[in-house]
């Protein structure tokens, strides 16, 4: 803890209570802020500054760190990132699930599930180095740190998406791969649930993570299945993490589909052994119903679908599959065909299962949010503050601190971000003020976007990006690239 007297700064946060993001337990002291980093902590009532904030009764807490994300787009068409910033989100991890807004140049509509970043005029960037770029050259409020998505590879690269890549396909993917990660990208990641990808066999894979291991990335993965083949799709994940020697980060881990549900208790279990000889992470949001494309063949895990956006009948969105079906005198599957292309929120998963996945200690926490469409999954408006009020205050289910660790540190330390995520001098002034005692998601189904509650002053490199219940029009966001070996 540093003290400072008689130092003036820019900014002095007074009487807050500090929770670091180290887990450690917190504490009451000043935090100063000067040159968009924290300058000094500890009691600091010596010191001036040009504002002074009393955060009496709030955390001062490290800005949150959203590990999955799908804003690639959002960042340039949304720069003031909203739904992230009005919950505590400073820094957003995009290219999850395989999808990366480049490097693609398509030749026509993006197909499926590469739609759910926008349509062809945003996939306009034949280098990952020229996305980037252009996001230095248009800052949102927020950081963001970038995969290169296996998905969007396929996509650019072959002629037919049912086969294993060829050899000269896979030199082709490797390519744009080594200019990812010379550009910054920190690591590649994969859908292979999805049809893009569904044909790519183990090796492929593999022979591609190669690529990012001379750069010291990771591999995140949408896992091949999350339901009756979930612990193979766990080996399979584990196996290409240990063969290309990256870390491996699980993505919104869950089982799906009712006879699958206790099985995390499983995956969780071989997870835990996997550990011991290679790094290995997850995320999870804190929902028992997902959200992705609409996809006619995956219908019957879920009793309850609910249309978030269609093209082809644009009133279905907020309407349960069930009802579309039954108006029409249709299966639900050949109303999800009528509806194509659209998206749609799965009830697939126990809220047991979210619990037991909540509570495991190496879980971050990711929102997995859609932007886009007219009723998206409320997570994307409210993963973080229903974390730290209905999660963990209401039903106890971890610490605050271990809350925000999850959140902030451990995030920051498994994507190898090394002045994020704590409270310590030096470190990025990304810092969110929230209250304690009333913080808690609004966002529902029937109200997605709606703000949470609690979150009363967001900060980036210093400056207010949410503050007073909106946003401020500061954009004072950096495309982070990987600058150390994960």
């Amino acid at each position: 803890m540093a003290s400072a007297d008689g130092e003036r700064f820019d900014l002095i946060i007074r009487n807050g209570t500090l929770i670091d993001g180290t887990g450690a337990p917190r504490h009451q002291a000043d935090l100063a802020i000067t040159g968009g980093r924290i300058g000094a902590m500890g009691d600091l009532a010596k010191s001036s500054a040009d504002r002074t904030l009393d955060a009496s009764g709030r955390v001062v807490a490290p800005g949150f760190i959203d590990v999955h994300t799908h804003d690639d787009r959002v960042l340039l068409s949304d720069p003031a990132m909203t739904p992230k910033v009005s919950q505590g989100v400073t820094t957003v991890v995009v290219g999850n699930c395989g999808i990366s807004l480049a490097p693609f140049t398509p030749h026509g509509r993006p197909i499926p599930p590469l739609d759910l970043l926008g349509d062809a005029g945003w996939y306009r960037f034949p280098t990952f180095g020229a996305f980037l770029d252009a996001v230095d050259r248009a800052p949102a409020a927020v950081n963001a740190l970038f995969l290169v998505g296996h998905q969007t590879l396929r996509v650019g690269a072959m002629d037919s998406l049912e086969r294993a890549a060829t050899e000269g396909e896979i030199g082709f993917m490797r390519g744009q791969i080594d200019e990812a990660m010379r550009a910054g990208a920190v690591g590649f990641s994969t859908g292979l649930f999805y049809p893009p990808a569904r044909h790519a066999p183990t090796d492929e894979v593999v022979a591609l993570a190669e690529a990012v291991t001379p750069y010291g990335g990771l591999y995140a993965t949408h896992l091949r299945d999350e339901g009756a083949l979930l612990l193979d799709s766990v080996d399979e994940a584990l196996t290409i993490g240990e063969r290309a020697g990256l870390p491996v980060v699980l993505s919104h881990h869950k089982a799906s589909g009712k006879a699958n549900h206790g099985k995390v208790s499983l995956s969780l279990a071989k997870i835990d052994a996997a550990a011991k000889r290679q790094r290995v992470s997850l995320d999870v949001y804190p929902y028992n119903a997902s959200s992705t494309v609409l996809l006619p063949g995956r219908l019957d895990d879920a009793p309850r679908i609910l249309i978030t956006w269609s093209e082809a009948i644009p009133e279905a969105a907020g309407r349960e599959l069930g009802e579309l079906a039954a108006e029409h005198g249709l299966t639900r599957e050949d109303m999800a065909g009528r509806l194509l292309p659209a998206g749609a929120i799965y009830f697939a998963m126990a809220e047991a299962d979210v619990q037991t996945v909540l509570r495991y200690p190496g879980a971050m926490i990711g929102s997995d949010g859609l932007p886009g469409g007219a009723k998206p999954h409320p997570r994307l408006w409210g993963t973080f503050p229903r974390v730290l009020g209905h999660y963990s205050r209401d039903l106890g289910l971890m610490p605050l601190e271990e809350a925000v660790h999850r959140m902030t540190g451990l995030s920051a330390k498994t994507f190898g971000l090394a002045d994020r995520g704590v409270l310590r001098p030096g470190a990025a002034a990304d810092i969110v003020i929230f209250d304690p005692a009333t913080v808690l998601d609004l966002a529902t189904f029937e109200a997605p976007e709606t703000p949470a509650r609690g979150i009363e002053l967001v900060l980036v490199a210093g400056k207010p990006v949410w503050r007073n219940g909106g946003t401020t029009g500061e954009r004072p966001g950096r495309a982070l690239r990987r600058t150390r070996p994960i």
